[in-house]
């Protein structure tokens, strides 16, 4: 994997840096917030690992620029900061995981060749289109389309969907969210899965006669062209 590491504190950049290359990644590394977005602009990146505290910019406003823009690179923030607010926070600007300074070494692979498993597939040999009744998603055009009208989303947003259409007609949990939209190990106790719904309905089942998407009571979500 090719990894941007957005580190301002030397030591601990020297840190990360030998441990990911001596897994065999590819690490190319930002000292502060404006270097790290300008590379992140301008890179082809499998996965970032940005400090949360940076000079210049600080990882979050960097991270949720990255993301207005379309940019769906897999992300982990690092940081000092470990309280439940603060892991939200850095879901909320788009954080894909978390680590909590120290850390570990083998933690720190484990979950940065996490947020790669998914471009780890061909693309042949995935389906990149699906559909639910009149409502259909393609992935490579990256489009959402219901009765033929456009439907524009943001980038978690077309996640989720694509996640709920690959399962449809299936009950998914709040923990198959968090782990696999979000590639997040553990539960925030946070409502961002709420929000990101409720986001989501409002924009393709608000002005249609029919509800796809539902909510399972006690059991999660499911999206599906039932009466």
């Amino acid at each position: 994997m090719k990894v941007l590491l957005i580190e301002d504190d030397a030591e601990a950049a020297a840190y990360a840096a030998k441990g990911l290359r001596e897994a065999g990644h590819v690490v190319e590394h930002a000292l502060d917030g404006e270097a790290g977005l300008d590379m992140a602009s301008a890179g082809d990146y499998d996965a970032y690992v940005i400090d949360r505290m940076l000079p210049k910019s600080d990882g979050l406003s960097l991270l949720a620029t990255r993301r207005g823009k379309g940019d769906e690179t897999p992300a982990l923030f690092l940081s000092a900061l470990g309280e439940v607010d603060d892991r939200v926070a850095g879901l909320k600007a788009g954080g894909d995981d978390y680590l909590v300074k120290p850390y570990a070494m083998p933690e720190l692979l484990a979950r940065v060749e996490a947020l790669g498993r998914r471009r780890s597939v061909e693309p042949s040999s995935v389906t990149t289109r699906f559909q639910v009744g009149d409502l259909e998603i393609d992935l490579l055009s990256r489009t959402v389309r219901r009765a033929s009208q456009k439907i524009d989303l943001q980038p978690r947003e077309f996640r989720l969907l694509e996640y709920l259409m690959r399962h449809a007609g299936q009950v998914v949990t709040r923990t198959m969210l968090l782990e696999n939209v979000w590639e997040y190990h553990f539960d925030p106790q946070t409502n961002v899965i709420d929000v990101h719904i409720s986001r989501l309905r409002s924009k393709i089942d608000k002005d249609f006669d029919r509800p796809l998407l539902k909510t399972v009571r006690g059991a999660g979500y499911t999206i599906a062209d039932e009466d």
